[in-house]
């Protein structure tokens, strides 16, 4: 039996077409699911091999379902990461007008994307949110709701008509999705990697984060996002989920994250993989670690103490 991927379904989602661009979903089983918990679930599970799901998009940030569920529970790792162009349609069952419209639906991160559309074109039309885009389609289609924010491509699979296409409040919105699976060793650096973690103060003194922040500013490691999620301990207490540049094997990525280690209540290592964004290593994009942050620089720096403690008079 082919290998499953498990994804935020049901059929005609974003996340399925964004899975679909990977070529070994060619071999794969695709296995649509009714949530993000319930994909990573599979996984945990051994019903699946992976989990494709969305953890990020571009107007509101990271989607906090899938951050909670990484951050908690058994652990989970990324392998990949895909990065997908976003536009809506509003999709009706067929002879459904505009002014017919009063109530809509869609995944809650599309509510964001489509708030100002709504506001000019839909003003009195009242929200409610579900599990997935084409979740919301499927509604529509049962004649729950009079319209649903969906990717174009959904209208067919449900037996309705896009009334309009093209929606977006925000030019270039992307979403990010994430190939999520059980911890094994990371995938050999590519050049152009990214590393996940979720840390866990253990207290929180005046400038505690700017000083564990440190702890990458000073080998010269760049943050891409920096998330705050509630531990549910109580008001004021946040983990932060936290991507770096680089990959774990490269000495500046690993030493930052050992003195995180040594500072932190807790460090969660949520894997290295390659970034969507640059798709070629020797690209111009990528910018070259500063001066002294090079893996040779480290091992140097290595070989200098060592003389030193044998002795050896070093200059």
């Amino acid at each position: 039996m082919p290998a499953t991927y498990a994804y935020l379904g049901p059929e005609g989602t974003f996340t399925e077409v964004a899975l679909r661009t990977l070529p070994e979903t060619a071999t794969r089983e695709l296995l649509p699911m009714v949530s993000v918990p319930a994909a990573l679930d599979a996984v945990r599970a051994g019903e699946a091999e992976a989990a494709f799901v969305p953890i990020e998009n571009s107007v509101e940030g990271g989607i906090t379902t899938t951050l909670d569920e990484l951050v908690s529970g058994e652990p989970l790792m990324i392998y990949r990461e895909v990065l997908l162009s976003i536009t809506f349609a509003l999709l009706v069952r067929p002879g459904t007008r505009l002014e017919d419209v009063k109530t809509v639906t869609a995944h809650p991160a599309a509510q964001a994307q489509v708030r100002n559309w709504m506001k000019a074109h839909l003003p009195d039309a009242l929200w409610e949110s579900a599990a997935s885009n084409a979740d919301g389609a499927r509604l529509v289609q049962e004649g729950r709701y009079d319209a649903a924010f969906a990717g174009e491509f959904a209208a067919a699979r449900y037996g309705l008509v896009p009334l309009e296409t093209g929606i977006h409040d925000a030019d270039n919105a992307q979403t990010r999705f994430v190939l999520v699976g059980r911890p094994a060793r990371p995938a050999a650096p590519t050049g152009a990697d990214k590393t996940s973690v979720v840390i866990w103060q253990r207290d929180d003194p005046p400038g505690g984060l700017r000083d564990l922040l440190g702890e990458f500013a000073v080998r010269g490691v760049n943050l891409m996002l920096l998330q705050s999620r509630p531990t549910g301990e109580g008001i004021g207490n946040y983990c932060f989920a936290i991507d770096a540049e680089g990959h774990i094997s490269e000495r500046r990525v690993a030493e930052s994250l050992m003195g995180l280690k040594r500072s932190c209540l807790k460090v969660r290592y949520l894997g290295s993989y390659p970034r969507a964004d640059i798709t070629d290593a020797a690209s111009d994009a990528l910018p070259s670690p500063l001066s002294g942050t090079t893996d040779a620089e480290f091992v140097a720096a290595a070989e200098w103490v060592a003389r030193c403690q044998d002795g050896r008079f070093p200059d």
